[in-house]
């Protein structure tokens, strides 16, 4: 399989697991969320796109602070559960690439763990088409922080691919230009997520890299996660502190 034929498998493999990806998967800390924000705070009745929502774990965020929350979620499964866990709260079926919304509907697209399974060259002009003049549209991404060596020994074993210590963080990979927004800027925010050596690894098994291998290597990388938790002195009893790194990168609508 050629590697946009991977891609294109891992960003279709949450919903066959939708309901361990709401219960398991880490939120996003509120500061992330605010400086996402943070360009049109003062605007009267904030509209914020939930975009590629999953279930929900951004949606979970946006709607402690006061502006009004529509969700988008291609998935059908990931969007039920989203739609169990929030009740009352707009969730449509679509795509970064063909937005159920008319032209200049919201003020913010926020997109959680999702802004690279788009097609940049389709979704931007989309995007932009949504928003308001002005309006912001942020990126927000968890990352495991395997600068912590139990967490760096960890992300050996599961093979992730994307380690927050290795990434460049420049614009191009986080946001890619485009003329049609302007005023770039990223920050970085320290988070953990409360985990036991049990679901933790059940977190592991919602991962796209993990969802797209066949069952008996899957439960083979799985056991082996579990094992070295269990044999790790930070993880081998009782609660500990995931911890998270959230980079958040904005960009606006000229």
């Amino acid at each position: 399989m050629d590697d946009s034929g991977l891609k294109t498998r891992r960003a279709l493999s949450f919903g066959a697991r939708a309901a361990q990806y709401a219960e398991h998967r880490p939120g996003y800390p509120a500061e992330a969320v605010r400086w996402a924000l943070e360009p049109v705070r003062d605007r009267e009745q904030v509209r914020v796109l939930d975009l590629a929502a999953g279930t929900g774990r951004l949606s979970e965020a946006l709607l402690e602070e006061p502006v009004a929350v529509i969700a988008v979620e291609p998935d059908d499964a990931m969007r039920t559960q989203l739609l169990s866990r929030l009740s009352g709260l707009a969730a449509l079926k679509g795509t970064a690439e063909d937005i159920p919304l008319p032209d200049e509907r919201v003020d913010a697209v926020l997109v959680g763990q999702a802004f690279h399974w788009f097609d940049p060259e389709l979704a931007l002009p989309e995007i932009a088409r949504v928003l308001k003049p002005g309006g912001v549209l942020a990126a927000l991404w968890n990352h495991d922080d395997d600068r912590v060596p139990w967490v760096a020994g960890l992300a050996d074993i599961t093979g992730t691919g994307v380690r927050y210590s290795e990434r460049k963080h420049d614009r191009a990979d986080l946001l890619p230009e485009n003329d049609l927004f302007t005023a770039f800027g990223q920050r970085t925010f320290d988070h953990v997520q409360r985990r036991t050596a049990a679901t933790l690894t059940e977190t592991i098994a919602t991962h796209s890299v993990t969802l797209v291998k066949d069952e008996p290597e899957r439960a083979e990388t799985l056991a082996r996660v579990r094992a070295y938790l269990d044999e790790t002195p930070e993880t081998a009893t009782g609660e500990f502190d995931l911890p998270l790194v959230t980079i958040a990168a904005r960009v606006r609508k000229l």
